[in-house]
Formats: C-alpha cells, structure tokens, sequence
C-alpha cells in the first residue's frame, strides 16, 4: 500500500541536487564554448582562459555525475528509513 504523505528532502539533498545540475550545465556550456571557439582558431585555446574552460568541460561532467550518483544513494536511504519507520506504527 502507497503511501499519500510527500516527504520533504534534506538540505544534503538540495544542496546535492542543486549543487549536480549547476555543475553540468556548467560543463556543458563550457565545452560548447571550446568546441565553437576550437572550431574558428585552434591557436586561442592554448592562451588566456582557455585552458581553465577545457578543464571545467573535461572535469566538470564526471563530478556532477558522482554528485547524481551520490544523491540517488542517500535519496534511498532516506526513503528506505521512512518506509521502515512507517510500517513500525
């Protein structure tokens, strides 16, 4: 039997889930902006910027996916525990 009761996510939660999306969106943008600038002039990605750009976009997906990752577990545990605690009572 489903439960009607929402259960509100922890500030771990919401600072993951915010904390994922903001991190690859970043990235994302990040590694259009090289791959439209590499596309016009090669030589300007090794000056400046551009190389933090490149790291963002080459780091930047696998650590929001870690951070997806990670909030799917606790997500679970937290939910596992309330379904626990409720067939208790």
């Amino acid at each position: 039997m489903m439960s009607t009761e929402t259960s509100n996510p922890s500030w771990l939660e919401r600072i993951l889930a915010y904390a994922s999306l903001s991190i690859i969106a970043v990235a994302l943008l990040s590694f259009f902006a090289t791959l439209i600038v590499g596309m016009s002039n090669r030589e300007v990605l090794a000056d400046g910027l551009w190389p933090i750009v490149y790291g963002i976009s080459t780091y930047g997906l696998p650590v929001g996916f870690v951070l997806l990752i990670t909030l799917l577990i606790i997500s679970q545990i937290r939910r596992r525990r309330e379904f626990r605690q409720s067939q208790k009572q």
